[in-house]
C-alpha cells in the first residue's frame, strides 16, 4: 500500500496542502464563531466577507450541518449560526466533517488497523508516518474555533475578510 496523502492534494512539485474543503470550510466556520451570540449570517454574506464561491459554500454548510456543527434558520431574517460554543467546536472536527477521516498517508489514517498495510512491519518510515500523523491529529483536535480568534487580533480578523488563509 502507498502513501496516499488525505490531509490535501498536492502534485510533484508542490507542498503538501490543505484541501481547499477544508481551508473554506474553517474560514467559514471562523466567520461564525465571530458572529455567535448575534442573529443568524447569510450564506452570502459569509461567502462575500471570505470570498468562497456561494455555491461551493452551500455545499459544504450541508456536511457542516449534517455533522451538526451549525444550524440553519429559514425565512427572511434567516441564515446560519453555530450549533454550539465556539469553544466546542476542534478544526479536526471541521475537517472530519468536510473531508473525512484525517490521514497523512493510508498506513497511518485515523482508524487504521494494523493489518491493512502489509508493509507495516517493515516499513522504516512507517514510524514517523505514525509521529506525524498522531501530531497533527493533537493539534487540530485541541484547536478550537474560539482558541483560533483568540490568536487573530480583532484588526486583522476584519482586514482578512473577503480571502487568504
Amino acid at each position: 500500500m502507498e502513501c496516499d496523502a488525505r490531509v490535501g492534494d498536492w502534485g510533484r512539485d508542490e507542498a503538501m496542502k490543505l484541501s481547499s474543503r477544508t481551508e473554506y470550510a474553517v474560514r467559514a466556520m471562523a466567520e461564525l464563531a465571530l458572529m455567535h451570540g448575534s442573529d443568524p449570517v447569510s450564506l452570502r454574506e459569509i461567502a462575500e466577507r471570505q470570498g468562497i464561491p456561494e455555491k461551493y459554500l452551500e455545499q459544504l454548510f450541508r456536511q457542516l450541518r449534517k455533522a451538526g456543527l451549525i444550524k440553519g434558520v429559514r425565512g427572511a431574517q434567516g441564515g446560519y449560526s453555530l450549533a454550539g460554543r465556539p469553544s466546542d467546536v476542534t478544526v479536526g472536527d471541521i475537517m472530519r466533517a468536510v473531508d473525512g477521516p484525517i490521514a497523512i498517508c493510508s498506513c497511518a489514517a485515523e482508524g487504521e488497523r494494523d493489518d491493512d498495510c502489509e508493509r507495516k512491519s517493515h516499513c522504516a518510515a512507517h514510524p514517523v508516518w505514525a509521529r506525524l500523523q498522531n501530531g497533527i491529529v493533537s493539534i487540530l483536535d485541541s484547536t478550537t474555533l474560539y482558541d483560533m480568534l483568540a490568536e487573530t487580533p480583532a484588526s486583522d480578523m476584519q482586514g482578512n475578510r473577503g480571502g487568504g488563509s
